[in-house]
């Protein structure tokens, strides 16, 4: 995220609002559906309901939430040294995120990957 834009879509938001630009929205005063679940594929459904309803949360999820944190911090931070270390712990965690959201069992297991492209390649 571009530091300082969520402050920019707050502020349009706010304008928006005092214009009345959200007065005549078609499901205005409706309760949202949070429990919406007609983006995950019907055999992961179970399973997710499961795991949320155990309380889990994903990992990264729990890192982006950081990340945010952090970014919060560093806009009110003055003290260089302190600015410097939470910027050290910020790009950590982007590093984190990036790897998490990359990686795959075929990554992890190198031996297995290379019998899969083996018997992809017959």
């Amino acid at each position: 995220m571009i530091p300082g834009f969520d402050k920019i879509v707050e502020q349009r938001i706010k304008d928006g609002q005092k214009e009345g630009k959200f007065d005549n929205l078609s499901k205005k005063g409706q309760k949202l559906n949070l429990e919406d679940d007609s983006n995950v594929p019907e055999d992961m459904r179970l399973a997710y309901k499961m795991l949320k309803n155990a309380g889990f949360v994903p990992p990264e999820l729990t890192i982006r939430k950081e990340i945010h944190s952090i970014t919060q911090l560093l806009e009110n931070e003055e003290d260089t040294k302190k600015k410097h270390s939470l910027v050290k712990k910020l790009n950590y965690l982007r590093l984190k995120l990036d790897l998490k959201c990359h990686s795959t069992a075929l990554d992890i297991d190198n031996s297995y990957s290379k019998k899969i492209i083996k018997k992809l390649d017959k």
